[in-house]
């Protein structure tokens, strides 16, 4: 099991990439299913799933578009808890079947306000693909369709999510070792 350091932390491998891609792929199968014939908006929630995102969309084979959304929430391991909208959408979803592309949710508030959001633009639907989901720290209630992998809750880094911007480039998602 590598471990890397990273400013203060020390990680350990968690998921390696050959079982994030399993775990991509399956989800996109799903999405290309429950989408045939929709012409889906992928809208991704930058930073963190830009990775996730364009593996996500090399798996897919429906016909759908993508774009990209900024929410901030979150300063070093922690959850400010005050969300603000960074860069706004500039596609109409009037109309749209709309999934949010998100590299995790945990406690749920940005996905709540992200939803809200995303409600006053009249979409079709609005649904829900995350990498990585912690059941254990979800504070809202959310429909969750496309969840690639449920992990606990511990602090991790790679494969887009990042630990003070660092960290996004690896190809294995690796936890916190304490």
């Amino acid at each position: 099991m590598e471990t890397i350091k990273i400013k203060d932390k020390t990680f350990k491998t968690f998921i390696p990439e050959s079982e994030i891609q399993k775990r991509v792929a399956a989800v996109a199968e799903r999405i290309n299913h429950d989408m045939a014939g929709k012409n889906p908006l992928m809208l991704a929630v930058l930073n963190g799933s830009f990775i996730f995102a364009a593996d996500l969309m090399r798996y897919l084979t429906i016909p759908c578009e993508i774009s990209f959304v900024k929410l901030a929430s979150y300063q070093g391991t922690t959850s400010t808890g005050k969300i603000k909208e960074v860069i706004g959408i500039n596609e109409s979803l009037e109309g749209r079947d709309v999934v949010i592309v998100e590299d995790i949710v945990d406690t749920g508030a940005t996905m709540k306000r992200m939803l809200e959001t995303l409600g006053t633009r009249n979409p079709k639907s609005l649904h829900i693909c995350t990498l990585l989901l912690k059941p254990g720290k979800l504070q809202v209630p959310l429909d969750i369709e496309y969840a690639a992998m449920e992990i606990p809750n511990d602090f991790i880094v790679g494969y887009g999510l990042d630990y003070d911007q660092q960290g996004r480039n690896l190809r294995d998602i690796y936890t916190v070792v304490e």
